[in-house]
């Protein structure tokens, strides 16, 4: 049997498992890696769906940052219409879900509960190398494979400014109904939807992932 040299190995098992790294345990905080692969037919696919949809984004290079924190098939988006802050690395699914729910939900949702259109999204980031928070079981995040995002805040054009953690059981009903209609939205595109009703750790931000069980809360 033909023996393969480790290098040769490296992009072939990083590619297993649904994108999470199945080499030797390196620790977390490692430096990163690049895995220099060609980007899978889904991931191609989904890259053609974002431009014709006129998003622009940046296709980022795979990388295995250790402790199981990999990205691969991410990008990075630039402009879709409605200003974001804080978006780091997005598995380009995410992306692409997030996109049409601003677009399509959010938006929407802001012209007709609220009178005013959403002119910025504040998010709290969708990348980072860590464990889930709000559990008693140590498992890694969505997050620390760009397969998450959330969400903290709205503006509109009026000036208001709607966040989660001081407007999720406001006093006015139409910014209840404003916040309560995003999440359905959201929970009819995102696999995993967690709110201020889910447990306290969401108390100031939407959680939206596309991984594990499905869950709407």
């Amino acid at each position: 049997m033909r023996i393969l040299p480790p290098l040769f190995l490296l992009p072939l098992l990083s590619a297993c498992g649904g994108g999470r790294s199945e080499l030797p345990e390196r620790p977390r905080g490692s430096t990163p890696i690049t895995i220099n692969q060609p980007p899978s037919r889904e991931t191609q696919a989904c890259f053609a769906d974002l431009q014709r949809d006129a998003v622009r984004f940046s296709p980022l290079p795979d990388r295995d940052f250790g402790g199981g924190c990999t990205l691969n098939g991410t990008v990075q988006l630039i402009d879709y219409g409605v200003p974001t802050t804080n978006l780091k690395a997005m598995a380009c699914p995410l992306a692409r879900t997030f996109v049409g729910w601003v677009r399509n939900g959010v938006v929407p949702a802001g012209r007709e509960i609220l009178g005013s259109e959403v002119v910025r999204v504040e998010s709290m980031g969708s990348y980072a190398c860590r464990n889930r928070v709000g559990t008693s079981a140590v498992r890694l995040s969505e997050h620390a494979t760009g397969n998450a995002v959330d969400v903290s805040a709205f503006v509109l054009a009026d000036g208001r400014r709607i966040t989660i953690e001081q407007d999720w059981r406001s006093a006015d009903p139409a910014v209840r109904e404003f916040l309560q209609t995003i999440r359905r939205s959201a929970c009819r595109r995102f696999r995993t939807v967690l709110s201020p009703d889910y447990n306290a750790a969401h108390h100031n931000h939407l959680h939206f992932d596309h991984g594990g069980a499905a869950l709407c809360r």
